[in-house]
């Protein structure tokens, strides 16, 4: 059916020699349908796969990728020609209530001098202040399943990248081992 999006009851095949690892291999280029496709979780799943992350589905059937100090979701949202994937990691490390001035003009200048992900915090009842980043795309009338991979991966790995920079940029530097993905523990 040419043209028609991917609905999920199709397979769609990314080429796995071509799924970035984090290390500097070629970016990703996807072989399936020319036309636009609908991606869904089970497509997810299978770019995480291929990417050799661990992942979870949480108690709301959203898909999680599991970092030592963050976790980024997969979601979908919406419907129809409204349907959005966003990709949100939750960073856990807690911030005092005294430090948010400091993190506000760090993820300020991050979101200033970057696309993705766009950062803000989230002050919780106990007063610590923790971040979140997001990235979003409209996926309702369909995407170049290329343009979905090759997105996908680059904001994992802005994901990574910002806890690495805000580490160097808070004088954290004794924790940026820990922002290692648990997938390469064995």
């Amino acid at each position: 059916m040419h043209g028609k999006p991917y609905e999920g009851n199709h397979t769609v095949s990314i080429d796995p020699s071509s799924i970035p690892n984090f290390g500097g291999k070629p970016e990703p280029q996807a072989a399936g349908p020319a036309g636009p496709v609908v991606p869904d979780q089970d497509l997810v799943k299978q770019l995480l796969d291929q990417m050799e992350l661990k992942y979870v589905v949480d108690d709301e059937g959203d898909l999680a990728a599991p970092w030592e100090e963050f976790r980024t979701y997969f979601m979908f949202r919406g419907e129809g020609d409204q349907q959005v994937f966003s990709v949100r990691t939750f960073y856990d490390r807690p911030h005092k209530i005294d430090d948010k001035p400091k993190l506000l003009e760090s993820i300020d200048d991050w979101n200033r001098r970057t696309l993705w992900p766009k950062l803000y915090t989230h002050t919780h009842d106990d007063g610590t202040v923790r971040l979140i980043g997001e990235a979003q795309m409209l996926i309702g009338t369909g995407v170049a399943l290329e343009h979905f991979v090759s997105s996908t991966v680059s904001w994992v790995r802005a994901a990574i990248e910002f806890d690495r920079w805000l580490v160097e940029q808070l004088g954290l530097e004794s924790e940026v081992d820990s922002a290692e993905p648990k997938n390469d523990e064995e």
